[in-house]
């Protein structure tokens, strides 16, 4: 089949790259947002997805707006087949979703109908699920509701960050949307619709929601934590610094009871209270420097006793 890949952020590399590759189809084009700014150089940089296309000769196409007239008139002169849409990001309207005749399927990161929504992976392991997965399913206008075509199923592993799952999804993903386009493409596949019952949402987290909330109990930020690393990135404020904070483990065993917040440093470890056990700090990042071990920094900001995490 003739493609138009949708897609923006790293994830999305690995279906990318397995459907250049693929004997059955010609990605004719890749749909992604426009150039953005990133770190600290101030200029717009194309996504992870349009340099990969750049590489490999394709056109790429940038959009603001690709619910517009103008966008779907040239959607329509490309006369793709089917478009293949992996973390895009931006929501589809009708008259885009009816240019190719085969539709436009999408790889969820998450096994449909949970998880609809812009962050499956992130809230999969906030809500302490054991299994996740990824969902083949054809786009229609409401939100991630469209027939299924096909899952894959993963095991989420008790240190598992929503970075190191992103990572394997992506990868199992790649095959199953490849293997979804090839059933598609020779009649094989057909969509089924998704149960009516378990349907969760999963919305974007903001960087203020990655906030850590110390009267949680332990095991609830220990997850919610995971949930957000890398991006946006787990923080709290100590004293006048707002520090990012790397995945914790929950640790009863410190010798003294804290309260939520209040944070007990000695010569191996750093712990902080909890609305139940501490959970023990293994790294921090101060203001414009990497991260760095907890104890380390610990010691050079030289804590006093009524210091806190709120």
């Amino acid at each position: 089949m003739r493609l138009v890949f949708a897609g923006t952020p790293e994830p999305a590399l690995p279906s990318l790259r397995q459907l250049i590759d693929s004997p059955h189809h010609e990605v004719v084009a890749v749909l992604t947002r426009p150039d953005a700014v990133s770190g600290r150089r101030g200029k717009p940089e194309p996504s992870p997805v349009a340099r990969m296309a750049l590489d490999h000769g394709i056109h790429v196409l940038q959009p603001s707006r690709p619910n517009s007239e103008e966008f779907v008139k040239g959607l329509t002169e490309i006369a793709p087949d089917c478009c293949a849409v992996v973390a895009y990001g931006a929501l589809l309207r009708e008259a885009l979703l009816a240019v190719p005749p085969r539709g436009w399927i999408n790889l969820h990161f998450s096994l449909l109908p949970a998880w609809r929504g812009a962050a499956p992976v992130q809230a999969a392991i906030a809500a302490g699920d054991a299994i996740t997965g990824a969902t083949t399913f054809q786009i229609e206008p409401s939100l991630d509701s469209g027939p299924v075509y096909g899952v894959v199923t993963e095991t989420i592993r008790p240190t598992d960050t929503a970075g190191d799952l992103l990572e394997r999804l992506s990868l199992s993903g790649a095959a199953l949307l490849s293997a979804t386009l090839d059933g598609v493409a020779d009649g094989t596949l057909t969509p089924r619709p998704q149960p009516a019952d378990g349907v969760s949402i999963a919305p974007k987290i903001t960087v203020e929601e990655a906030r850590v909330h110390w009267e949680l109990p332990a095991q609830v930020v220990e997850r919610r934590i995971r949930a957000v690393t890398p991006n946006p990135g787990a923080w709290t404020q100590i004293g006048d610094l707002r520090v990012k904070l790397g995945p914790v483990l929950v640790d009863p065993g410190v010798a003294e009871s804290l309260a939520p917040g209040a944070i007990h440093v000695d010569r191996k470890h750093v712990w902080i209270g909890t609305g139940s056990d501490p959970v023990r700090l293994n790294q921090i990042q101060p203001p414009g420097k990497k991260l760095m071990n907890a104890v380390d920094w610990a010691r050079g900001a030289r804590l006093d006793d009524a210091a806190r995490a709120s």
